[in-house]
């Protein structure tokens, strides 16, 4: 992540995308679909953004939910939220403009959630989006949620000592990276931002200074939940966020424990997607991986109906997987967060050469490097299977366990010497050996330079960084590819620091055709994007696609409703309950 349709109120292009052709987990036991294709569209019906979600099949009220977690939440202030566990929690107690509609199974629609269609793109050129904001919606106190607490909530993510949160709509409205210079939130509290704007109590309108037609998509992150003004508290919403969603933040103990029970001024008939079955989530942070696997192994007490956040360790995953008794327990899937060996361009600038290591790389030894099959699943392409539109394709065909013949045959005698750089953790320095053995099988000279795990991602940000090669993951905002080629690839964004783009590609006809498909309708973007992941692989290779991340956690036998999201995933809690 981290980087990153249309329509008549009530008339939405339809825009039915394909994500994936499939991805087999292969995995022993668990709670996936095996070979699930995955399927989106953005809901064209108002009735699909109405309330009550469907009843889950055996759900029922009551009951203490518990979330078992190494380490805390870094932000719960709507505005600042940006990791997997955070989008996760948030949809708890904050609602947003539009949201997705996941059944667990592969099947996403994006819906409005405070808003009552998924945005109206008012003109057809994703320059002037218009939003109505749904009958009923409250805050935890009951004051109503207007278009202008909406407004608020989006103008408060331009001060910058909110931090942490996606900048995608402070950007497009400032028509600038430089938002927060660009509109002064601190001396202009009592206005909106420039393009932002409230004609009355139920409407929200965008003005794009350029066609940003993934809004409905970007509307979907906690950035857009509504704040009241006399209730901001600036920094300190982190600690007690105020509740549009199901449930309310009653206690925290930051890094120790966090409790939400429910709150009663949400109103089930406005929300299409989210339950209130448990009488409350009590968050528990500080156990390690092994303890709070073996917890729920041990499946006794309050731990019964917990989930264990963290994936299972890999000291006790062959235990898990090999252990029938826990079948119904394990949660499990592949994710849209996928690994590239990236490739800096800047330094290793024979297109030969980045082709060889694309032929040369043993994926399958790696994914056994990393843990086997319930850690972690191949790919060969930018876009991981989880992707609007997305096709399979090998460009450079060297079989499950690379090609060094032809490898060497593309390399013509040449013998690289290439420095990769890793992170200093354990995992790390073992993949990194693992790609040192097996690219010098290929005619390749590795050196490998271990860097601190808490720096590494602002040095390969560094444009001026001294490495060659460096393992890089992303996962989208959301699933299409505009949330992951261009924020990766496109050249022009390349600073002196904070790259996203870490190959460091610059090619101005990629970048012209970034910008062709992004102003094109999105519900033709998804094939395009598909083309031109095969191209930029062809013609440029800036990386070496290596595996999706696969989900794979516990939680006790009393812990129900629960999946791995199709968007980000990890798991979902908005079908929680807890088994009588």
């Amino acid at each position: 992540m981290r980087r990153r349709v249309a329509a008549a109120t009530g008339c939405l292009l339809a825009l039915v995308m394909t994500l994936a052709a499939c991805s087999k987990n292969t995995g022993q036991h668990g709670t996936t679909d095996s070979n699930r294709k995955l399927v989106g569209v953005i809901a064209t019906d108002p009735k699909d953004s109405q309330g009550p979600a469907p009843e889950v099949t055996g759900a029922s009220k009551g009951g203490t939910f518990y979330v078992l977690k190494s380490a805390k939440i870094s932000h719960l202030d709507p505005q600042r939220i940006y990791s997997f566990v955070g989008l996760q929690a948030a949809p708890l107690y904050a609602r947003t403009l539009t949201t997705w509609k996941d059944d667990g199974k592969g099947n996403l629609k994006l819906v409005g959630d405070l808003a009552t269609t998924p945005g109206e793109d008012v003109n057809k050129d994703c320059k002037t989006w218009k939003f109505t904001v749904k009958d009923g919606v409250k805050f935890e106190d009951g004051t109503a949620i207007t278009s202008k607490s909406i407004a608020y909530g989006i103008a408060r993510s331009f001060d910058a000592d909110l931090t942490g949160g996606p900048t995608y709509i402070q950007e497009w409205l400032a028509n600038s990276a430089d938002y927060d210079t660009a509109w002064d939130f601190k001396a202009n509290k009592a206005s909106l931002p420039p393009g932002l704007t409230t004609p009355d109590d139920k409407t929200l309108q965008f003005q794009f200074a350029k066609p940003h037609c993934d809004l409905p998509f970007a509307a979907s992150l906690p950035f857009t939940a509504p704040m009241e003004p006399a209730k901001d508290t600036g920094v300190n919403l982190d600690t007690q966020p105020l509740a549009s969603g199901p449930y309310k933040v009653t206690k925290n103990v930051p890094g120790v424990e966090l409790d939400m029970e429910r709150n009663p001024n949400w109103d089930p008939a406005t929300d299409p997607v989210r339950h209130q079955y448990p009488d409350k989530f009590v968050w528990r942070f500080g156990a390690d991986r092994d303890s709070a696997d073996n917890r729920m192994i041990s499946d006794s007490g309050p731990d019964q109906t917990a989930l264990a956040w963290d994936d299972v360790s890999t000291s006790l995953m062959a235990k898990v997987a090999g252990n029938a008794a826990l079948s119904d327990q394990v949660l499990t899937s592949p994710t849209p967060s996928e690994a590239r060996l990236s490739i800096n361009m800047q330094r290793v600038t024979d297109l030969s050469i980045r082709q060889a290591l694309n032929y040369a790389i043993d994926r399958d030894d790696l994914i056994k490097t990393l843990g086997g099959a319930n850690v972690a699943e191949p790919v060969t392409t930018l876009m991981p299977p989880s992707t609007i539109g997305y096709q399979a394709y090998d460009a450079y065909p060297a079989g499950k366990t690379g090609d060094p013949a032809k490898a060497k045959e593309v390399l013509a005698g040449k013998t690289p010497s290439l420095v990769l750089a890793v992170m200093d953790d354990e995992q790390d320095l073992e993949l990194g050996t693992q790609l040192k053995n097996n690219l010098e099988k290929a005619g390749f000279k590795i050196t490998v330079k271990p860097v601190p795990e808490d720096s590494m991602l602002d040095a390969v940000g560094e444009k001026n960084n001294p490495w060659d090669l460096y393992i890089s993951n992303w996962a989208a905002d959301w699933p299409s590819g505009a949330s992951i080629l261009p924020p990766l690839y496109d050249g022009r964004g390349i600073k002196d620091s904070g790259n996203n783009d870490v190959s460091y590609m610059n090619d101005p006809a990629i970048d012209a055709e970034f910008d062709r498909v992004l102003a094109m309708d999105p519900a033709q973007q998804g094939p395009e994007w598909a083309k031109l992941d095969q191209r930029v692989m062809k013609e440029i290779a800036p990386a070496v696609p290596l595996y999706v991340d696969v989900r794979y956690v516990l939680h006790g036998s009393k812990a129900g409703g629960l999946y791995v999201g199709s968007v980000f995933g990890y798991p979902a809690f908005t079908n929680a309950f807890v088994k009588s």
